[in-house]
């Protein structure tokens, strides 16, 4: 079975940099990425490729390449479904805020109309695939609504997880660790479907990265990686808090733990806390799983990591009231980063946004400067959380772009994304133009502490 044409349901931060990879290295594939969102597309399609809507390093070079030979983004979904062969499903699929399952299991409302839609636009046999983080066993639904129509067209679901890092997404894509790929492993219809994306992908990765297994064992393996990726996050920010207590140093005890092969020493770097779309919906939606299973201990377990993370951000906030004499009242508060990482534009569940809101719930007056975050998506974020009206927030928050300029006349500054341009900042000059005492509160552990204090900074860092 041979892939000519490919169809991409979802513009966003998965579907855009996979299918312009795909496109690159499958030059004879079309490949259409498809959105309903007007706005959305144009940004996609706009003559400056740096004006996409997505930031990623390398990304507006490759769409440059191949947008307008193979790659195309539009927004007739119905005409990219009906002539594509195969088929991927990259839509949200955030925590639901409703009914069952609220505040833990997946909200599947997009997936479930992608596949009403395919299943009424298909003329032809298909291969769906599933792009997006789903719960186990949703290739089974997906298959009982395509197949509900009757009119005589076959479909083959496979799962085909992300394991992109914002940030390095290009990279991770051009060079992965593994693909993983699942699906009817019983079927001859089932392994020529798993072929042809295995062939895909083999344009460009190595045969032996790449992973068949059933679907439910793919479906799960995506969770569970992000799953254990938190995890490490959470166990290092626990030890980062007794460190404080100790007179430890969180880097040096990663360090050492890190140097033990068994261990390694990814993810070991302490912080205010995990954000992104991936590790908190995707643990939350591990939780759901095990309580609907009545595995509570394992639940329980899981949580646990959530929970960990939730103090994090709050204790660091703590921390810097209680440093600043136990008010920021009408005091200036510049905050360096609000993308949840650096080399990335994506702000969703970023450690800012929740540290933002604890001093502003303390009546502190914010300064954000981040250089590839716009003013409209942190006002954005400000008020999805729902604390304050909008008016509140913009009265109480500015956007600036300039790193000096929110620094400019501040009681502390407060570095949240690990933005190299950070690490260069002349930071005397930073602590000439504040009001004094000054203080700097590193939540990415991205500064040493020894030259900030010989500054003159009231210097509090994570884990030291």
């Amino acid at each position: 079975m041979k892939i000519k044409n490919i169809c991409c349901i979802g513009a966003g931060y998965v579907g855009g940099p996979t299918m312009a990879v795909i496109a690159q290295k499958c030059p004879k594939v079309k490949v259409t990425v498809v959105d309903i969102n007007e706005k959305r597309i144009k940004q996609w399609n706009d003559e400056n490729v740096e004006n996409i809507p997505i930031y990623e390093p390398g990304l507006s070079e490759i769409v440059k390449e191949a947008r307008g030979r193979n790659l195309f983004f539009s927004t007739e979904v119905d005409k990219a479904i009906d002539e594509a062969d195969m088929i991927f499903i990259s839509v949200n699929t955030p925590t639901k805020t409703y009914g069952i399952g609220k505040g833990m299991a997946a909200d599947l409302k997009w997936i479930e109309l992608c596949a009403r839609q395919i299943a009424e636009v298909s003329k032809s046999d298909k291969i769906v695939v599933e792009k997006s983080t789903l719960p186990v066993r949703t290739a089974a639904a997906l298959k009982e609504i395509l197949d509900s129509t009757g009119n005589g067209v076959k479909y083959q679901i496979l799962s085909n997880p992300e394991f992109l890092a914002e940030g390095t997404a290009v990279d991770d894509l051009k060079n992965p660790d593994r693909v993983l790929i699942g699906g009817d492993i019983e079927t001859e219809e089932g392994k020529e479907a798993m072929d042809a994306l295995v062939n895909i992908y083999a344009s460009w990765v190595p045969r032996e990265k790449i992973l068949t297994t059933n679907v439910w064992s793919s479906e799960l393996s995506k969770l569970t990686a992000n799953a254990f990726l938190a995890q490490r996050v959470s166990s290092i920010n626990a030890i980062s808090e007794l460190c404080e207590k100790t007179g430890a140093d969180v880097n040096e005890v990663a360090k050492a733990v890190g140097m033990d092969t068994r261990v390694g020493p990814k993810f070991l770097n302490a912080s205010v806390g995990f954000g992104g779309s991936c590790f908190q919906k995707d643990i939350l939606n591990l939780v759901y799983i095990a309580r609907s299973f009545n595995l509570k201990e394992v639940a329980d377990y899981w949580e646990q990591v959530i929970i960990m993370n939730d103090h994090q951000k709050r204790r660091f906030a703590a921390n810097m009231v209680r440093t600043m004499y136990n008010t920021v009242s009408g005091k200036k508060i510049a905050m360096l980063g609000w993308a949840f990482k650096k080399d990335t534009n994506d702000t969703r569940e970023s450690a800012s946004i929740y540290v933002a809101d604890y001093l502003l719930n303390e009546q502190a007056e914010i300064i954000v400067y981040d250089p590839k975050v716009t003013e409209e998506q942190i006002y954005s974020d400000l008020d999805y959380l729902g604390s304050r009206s909008g008016d509140a927030n913009r009265q109480a928050v500015t956007v600036v772009n300039d790193p000096m300029e929110a620094c400019e006349g501040a009681h502390a500054v407060a570095v949240l994304t690990e933005w190299d341009e950070f690490k260069d900042l002349d930071w005397k000059m930073v602590y000439d133009q504040m009001l004094k005492p000054a203080f700097l509160f590193d939540g990415r552990r991205l500064l040493e502490p020894s030259t900030k204090r010989e500054i003159g900074f009231e210097f509090y860092a994570i884990g030291n």
